[in-house]
């Protein structure tokens, strides 16, 4: 696998966890401001997460892939880890909001 290919591949798949993190919120059934109070745990849970997911994204972008001359099976395979543990950050929003 090229570098390129691997760059498009984790980009898109960051771009999926983030958007399903924004999925993941949900939205008050009262237009009221007082409704959204109760909504500040998971909120705060998504700002956290995508801060994290953004910094991992902006070391892999200039950092990691800058650096790399050509692809290996073992670059792969923890692009492919960093990912994994990356994906769990979308499941994170919804941990405040679970009873």
């Amino acid at each position: 696998m090229g570098k390129n290919r691997l760059e498009a591949f984790s980009d898109g798949v960051i771009a999926i966890i983030i958007t399903i993190m924004v999925l993941e919120l949900k939205v008050p059934h009262d237009p009221d401001f007082r409704a959204l109070i109760p909504l500040w745990p998971v909120f705060m849970s998504y700002v956290l997460s995508f801060v994290y997911v953004g910094i991992y994204w902006n070391k892999l972008q200039y950092g990691s892939y800058p650096t790399a001359k050509h692809t290996s099976f073992l670059l792969e395979q923890l692009n492919a880890t960093l990912i994994l543990l990356l994906s769990r950050y979308a499941s994170a929003v919804t941990l405040p909001s679970t009873d």
